[in-house]
């Protein structure tokens, strides 16, 4: 398991469902080491802090295993029409991982990287905005459907973090994985 990248991004706005909002989707790879402080990573800022950022949600990590699938759904609705990959952050993450999946992390396990660590707390829960950054009007829906949220994380330790680094899991308690919450909140949403 390792850090393939880490994204930062500043609040910009953006066009979304009919109006221009403020987000902070847009993240963008950094090299090199970044800060990571209680709040989330330096130079990394979130425009609704009601659902993005936080103790609880300070840093949000995506498996890259997830993105062949995105750049295959956006291809087959004609927002992509070349086979080049979605670069590191396209999906609004702080982290780009590989090898861990939603169904292979629990709520309260630790993620230790070489200079800190980091808590699962939530899965992601996808918005409008997700949807226009996507270029799909029903991205949330295809990410409920498909099971790839990837999760937020507390900071316990800070330090720093960059691309390339491994990092291992330590088991909280095991009582329900990111990818059952996440399964819990699309029942939730389809009531």
């Amino acid at each position: 398991m390792r850090v393939l990248s880490v994204n930062c991004g500043a609040v910009r706005p953006l066009q979304a469902a009919g109006r221009v909002v403020l987000s902070g989707i847009g993240k963008q790879p950094v090299a090199g080491p970044v800060v990571v402080q209680k709040l989330g990573l330096a130079g990394d800022e979130q425009a609704d802090l009601s659902v993005h950022g936080g103790l609880d949600k300070a840093v949000y990590a995506y498996p890259a295993e997830h993105l062949p699938l995105w750049q295959r759904l956006r291809r087959e609705r004609g927002v992509d029409l070349f086979d080049d990959p979605l670069p590191p952050g396209f999906l609004g993450e702080n982290l780009t991982i590989e090898g861990l999946l939603e169904t292979r992390i629990w709520i309260g396990d630790e993620l230790h990287f070489p200079g800190c660590v980091l808590r699962v707390t939530a899965p992601r829960e996808p918005c409008f905005k997700f949807n226009a950054v996507m270029g799909l009007r029903d991205a949330g829906r295809l990410m409920m459907d498909h099971g790839c949220s990837g999760f937020y994380m507390a900071v316990v330790q800070s330090g720093q973090i960059e691309a390339g680094q491994p990092f291992s899991v330590q088991r909280g308690t095991q009582g329900l994985r990111v990818s059952e919450a996440f399964a819990a909140k699309r029942i939730k949403h389809l009531r």
